[in-house]
């Protein structure tokens, strides 16, 4: 799957953007102020139409498709689940919506598999949020079809950013298409530390030939796109 925006905008809630993401890669996209994130999410997931721009799904336009096959996750207002529900309630919830058993020993089994029980009673508004993360996009991927994800702002809610793009990539490693819209602080942290990931790779596995040659102009396999409007 290869989904594309191209300068796709909404209002005044989305300036003009541009994204792509794809099977078997995490891609970021920046978005800022409170409106943004979500708006993008919901055009990226085919669950809204931008007013201007494309919006194409392995070279077509086809919103419902896009709808059955990528899920949006804890989008702001949208998706995400209402803070004082329990883990085990939100699982309970979700295995439902896959048409699963969604009886008491069928979520504590799903928790014990995604390596979340001690978190089953406690509100979701409560766990750490790379175990947020992990639960809802997990639980997301449960659903018939489904194959690609779309997570918005994780860094709402604290934490450090690497660790919920590490998930993302793991993701990502399983075939899976991930868009995951951040701000900019955390793009540029995702970036650091990706840049310090391969210099340290690269370090250990390979002789520098050259080394007055400026080995920094490439970044990481990392996309990051952003509204063209300056400033955002």
């Amino acid at each position: 799957m290869k989904v594309v925006l191209d300068q796709v905008a909404k209002g005044a809630a989305l300036p003009p953007t541009s994204a792509t993401f794809e099977s078997g890669r995490a891609s970021l996209a920046r978005a800022e102020t409170e409106q943004r994130p979500t708006v993008l999410g919901l055009i990226a997931s085919g669950r809204m139409r931008p007013d201007a721009g494309g919006v194409t799904i392995d070279g077509s336009t086809d919103y419902a498709a896009m709808r059955r096959r990528i899920a949006l996750v804890d989008a702001p207002d949208v998706s995400e689940p209402a803070s004082d529900v329990t883990v085990a309630g939100i699982v309970a919830e979700e295995l439902m919506f896959a048409g699963r058993a969604s009886h008491p020993v069928a979520v504590g089994r799903c928790l014990r598999d995604l390596g979340a029980s001690e978190w089953a009673r406690s509100a979701i508004g409560t766990v750490p949020p790379t175990v947020r993360i992990r639960l809802l996009a997990e639980l997301a991927l449960l659903r018939k079809g489904v194959d690609a994800l779309v997570i918005v702002s994780p860094d709402r809610h604290g934490g450090d950013p690497v660790e919920w793009w590490r998930f993302a990539r793991e993701l990502a490693g399983r075939d899976t298409a991930v868009l995951v819209v951040a701000g900019d602080a955390s793009a540029a942290a995702i970036a650091a530390a990706s840049l310090v990931e391969r210099f340290d790779e690269t370090a250990q596995n390979t002789f520098d030939e050259d080394p007055g040659r400026d080995d920094t102009d490439e970044l990481p396999d990392l996309i990051m796109t952003q509204p063209n409007e300056e400033g955002a």
